[in-house]
């Protein structure tokens, strides 16, 4: 997630202060992707910076608040505009692992994906349940990201199958391979046990 682009959009409804900012982050993304307040006044202080938001009077409270520029509206519109890339994401630690534990020695890799099922699962289960809830709890962007993770949690179990799968040939193909002769002396004696 680019924090700065979030709250770049989130300007784009009008002036507002940090703590506000974080608030109607966490909303529109139902407190998925939560944010630490330090994090978003550091934000705010690269994005005045670099001349895509500019403060403005604080409030009643003395609130600073901050407003978009031109360069910022100009820099939303093109991170809109944009495709999200593979590159883009970060690195997907569970890839990582099971790519590892495939070729760990003497590790039950069947056991890591079954863990992993399970909490995907879990996840899925409680990601439903939150979707079968009443009323507009966050609204239609809570429920867009609500589906997206959805989505990705089945998505894992459909390869999470594929990788035991996976797993299960290679396991039968290891049984089923002939042993391998290391020098001429064994294969020699082979050849002639054969003969």
């Amino acid at each position: 997630m680019s924090i700065p682009h979030g709250l770049l959009a989130l300007l784009r409804h009008g002036p507002m202060y940090g703590y506000q900012l974080r608030a109607e982050f966490e909303h529109a993304t139902g407190s998925t992707w939560p944010l630490n307040i330090g994090q978003v006044y550091s934000t705010l202080t690269r994005l005045e910076r670099d001349g895509l938001i500019e403060p403005q009077a604080t409030d009643d409270e003395g609130r600073q608040r901050y407003a978009l520029t031109a360069a910022g509206v100009s820099t939303l519109g093109e991170w809109f505009a944009k495709p999200v890339t593979h590159a883009d994401r970060p690195r997907d630690e569970l890839a990582i692992k099971l790519a590892l534990a495939s070729t760990t020695p003497g590790l039950d890799v069947q056991a890591v994906v079954q863990t992993q099922r399970v909490a995907t699962m879990r996840r899925l289960q409680d990601l439903t349940r939150l979707k079968q809830e009443p009323g507009d709890v966050g609204g239609l962007a809570w429920s867009l990201v609500l589906d997206h993770l959805r989505f990705s949690a089945e998505a894992e179990l459909r390869w999470l199958d594929h990788c035991e799968g996976a797993l299960l040939k290679a396991a039968s193909a290891e049984r089923t391979r002939p042993p391998v002769v290391e020098d001429d002396a064994a294969l020699e004696s082979t050849e002639e046990r054969a003969r």
